[in-house]
């Protein structure tokens, strides 16, 4: 995977984003625990992106891949909880639309490596 993509790119841009959030919930909403758990998720996607482009094989590279994905689904479902819990602003919207396609390119990534594995 080049370091370049637009994969890559935008997990940077979403861990940015999810950062400023963060700063957000706690300086201006003193929310420390829901924000700590996005944040973990919400970074680590672009990490795992990042880890597969060393990755030491095919299956090591899906593997990393699909872990972000999953990172990706807990950043989502962090999203839904901090909205149904008052700590929304609509200033960071688009780490909503950032998440989804990450998810949605992390799902047709991991797929065409699976059918160019064989």
């Amino acid at each position: 995977m080049r370091t370049n993509s637009e994969l890559c790119n935008l997990s940077v841009e979403m861990a940015v984003n999810v950062v400023a959030y963060y700063e957000w919930l706690t300086q201006e909403k003193h929310e420390y625990v829901l924000s700590k758990q996005f944040l973990r998720s919400g970074t680590s996607i672009g990490a795992n992106i990042h880890e597969a482009h060393y990755a030491s094989s095919k299956a090591d590279f899906i593997n990393k891949l699909q872990i972000a994905l999953k990172e990706a689904s807990e950043t989502e479902y962090w999203l839904i909880v901090l909205q149904r819990t008052g700590f929304y602003s609509e200033k960071f919207s688009i780490v909503k639309q950032q998440c989804t396609s990450l998810m949605r390119l992390l799902t047709a990534s991991i797929n065409t490596a699976k059918t160019n594995i064989q």
